[in-house]
C-alpha cells in the first residue's frame, strides 16, 4: 500500500483546490434542493416537499454515519482480540480465493516494493501493530470499503426513490387527456351525458370479466398475473373509478379527478421515501448472513421480481373486484358505479402495498450499491 504526506507536508494551493472543489459541488447540490424546495412551496405542493424533506433527512444521515466512521475508523482499527474469533466460516470469500487476490495484489506491487524500501523523507506510514495471536477487531481498510460501500448504497437509494416518483408522476399525468375527456361530456344534454357513462362502464365490465376465468377466484389471480404485463390502466377504468368517487361524494361531473389523483400520488410518496429503521435492520442482517457458501444476494436477487409482480397482480385484482361486483347483483355496488374500498385489500390495510414498494426500492438499491462496491474493488485488485 502507497503511503503519502501529512497534511502539514502538502504544498497549500494544493489542499485549497480539492476544498475549493468539494465545497462548490456540496453548494451546487446543497442550493439546487433548496430551490427545488422553494419551487414545492410556490407550486403548494405540500407532500412532495415533505416527501424531499425526507430525502434531505436521509442524506443528512448518511453524512452523520460517514463523518463518524471518518472520525473513528483510526480508533476501532487500535482495537485488538484474540485472534481465534476470526473464523473463515464468516468470511465473504473461501480461503483459496483471498489466496488468489493476494497473490494478484502482490504482482501488481511487487515493482514498487522492489524500488525501496524505505519510505521517502517527508512520507511516514500509518499502521497499529497488535501483539501476537492478537489482530485489530476491524482493520482501517476494511472499515474504508464500509464506508465507501455506505456511501454508495446511499446514493443509489436516493436516485431510486427518485426515479420510482418521476416514472409514477409521467404515468400519472399521461392520464389527464382521459380527464378532459370525461370533463367534456358534462357540455350536452343529461340524456346524452347519461347514455355516455353506461357505454364506458360497459366497457369496464367487459374488459375484466369477459374471460370465463374471472369468474373464478382461483383462476382469475392467474388471469391478473398475466393482465399486468399489459397496460396497468386502461381508459375505461380511469373513467370507472372517477365516476365512482364522484357519485360517492357527491360531487359535480365537472370535477378535476386527475388533480386529486396527482395530490393522492404525492401524498403516497411519503410513504415509499426514506429508509426506516427496519430496513436499516434488514441491511444489517444481509451483511451478516453474507457468509461464504450461502449466495445470499443470489438469492435476494429475486425478491423484488417477485414483489413487484406479487404488487401488480393485487392491483388488477382490487380492480377486476370492482368490475365483478358491478356485473353481479348480489355485489356492494350499486349498477352503474364502482365502490373502492380498503377491505379489497390484503388485511384491509392498503399500506401493506407502499410497504412492500418500499422495501422493493431499498433491495434494489442495496444490490446495486454491492454490485457498484464490488466492482470498483475488482477494478482496483486488477
Amino acid at each position: 500500500m502507497h503511503v503519502g504526506r501529512s497534511l502539514a507536508e502538502t504544498p497549500t494551493y494544493l489542499v485549497a483546490s480539492v476544498v475549493t472543489v468539494l465545497v462548490f459541488v456540496c453548494l451546487f447540490v446543497e442550493r439546487s434542493i433548496y430551490r427545488f424546495g422553494r419551487w414545492l412551496k410556490k407550486t403548494r405542493r405540500k407532500a412532495l416537499f415533505v416527501s424531499l424533506v425526507k430525502i434531505k433527512e436521509e442524506l443528512m444521515l448518511l453524512g452523520l454515519i460517514s463523518l463518524l466512521l471518518a472520525q473513528w475508523a483510526n480508533w476501532i482499527s487500535q482495537i485488538c482480540v484474540n485472534s481465534s474469533l476470526f473464523s473463515s466460516k464468516f468470511y465473504l470469500c473461501s480461503e483459496q480465493d483471498f489466496e488468489t487476490a493476494g497473490n494478484v495484489v502482490s504482482e501488481s506491487s511487487f515493482s514498487f516494493l522492489n524500488e525501496t524500501d524505505i519510505p521517502p523523507k517527508g512520507i511516514k506510514a500509518l499502521s497499529h501493530q497488535c501483539g501476537e495471536g492478537r489482530e485489530p477487531f476491524v482493520s482501517y481498510e476494511g472499515l474504508e470499503q464500509l464506508h465507501r460501500f455506505l456511501f454508495v448504497l446511499g446514493i443509489t437509494h436516493v436516485l431510486y426513490s427518485c426515479l420510482a416518483v418521476g416514472l409514477a408522476m409521467s404515468k400519472i399525468y399521461s392520464w389527464r387527456k382521459w380527464e378532459n375527456q370525461a370533463t367534456s361530456t358534462t357540455e350536452g344534454n343529461v340524456q346524452a351525458r347519461k347514455a355516455k357513462i353506461m357505454r364506458r362502464q360497459s366497457t369496464f365490465v367487459f374488459h375484466h370479466t369477459s374471460h370465463p376465468w374471472s369468474r373464478n377466484r382461483v383462476l382469475i389471480w392467474i388471469l391478473c398475473f398475466l393482465h399486468q404485463f399489459r397496460s396497468s390502466i386502461r381508459r375505461s377504468d380511469y373513467l370507472a373509478l372517477r365516476l365512482g368517487f364522484i357519485t360517492k361524494h357527491n360531487l359535480p361531473h365537472s370535477y378535476n379527478f386527475h388533480k386529486y389523483m396527482v395530490r393522492s400520488m404525492e401524498d403516497e410518496f411519503q410513504g415509499i421515501l426514506g429508509i426506516s429503521w427496519p430496513l436499516w435492520g434488514y441491511a444489517i442482517i444481509c451483511i451478516f448472513v453474507n457468509v461464504h457458501g450461502l449466495n445470499v444476494y443470489f438469492w435476494l436477487s429475486f425478491i423484488p421480481a417477485i414483489l413487484v409482480m406479487l404488487v401488480g397482480t393485487k392491483l388488477q385484482h382490487v380492480v377486476s373486484s370492482l368490475a365483478l361486483e358491478i356485473g353481479e347483483p348480489t355485489g356492494p355496488s350499486n349498477a352503474t358505479q364502482v365502490k373502492p374500498r380498503d377491505d379489497l385489500f390484503w388485511f384491509g390495510k392498503p399500506e401493506i402495498l407502499l410497504q412492500l414498494i418500499q422495501f422493493i426500492i431499498f433491495q434494489n438499491a442495496f444490490e446495486m450499491a454491492t454490485f457498484i462496491w464490488a466492482l470498483v474493488r475488482l477494478i482496483i485488485v486488477l
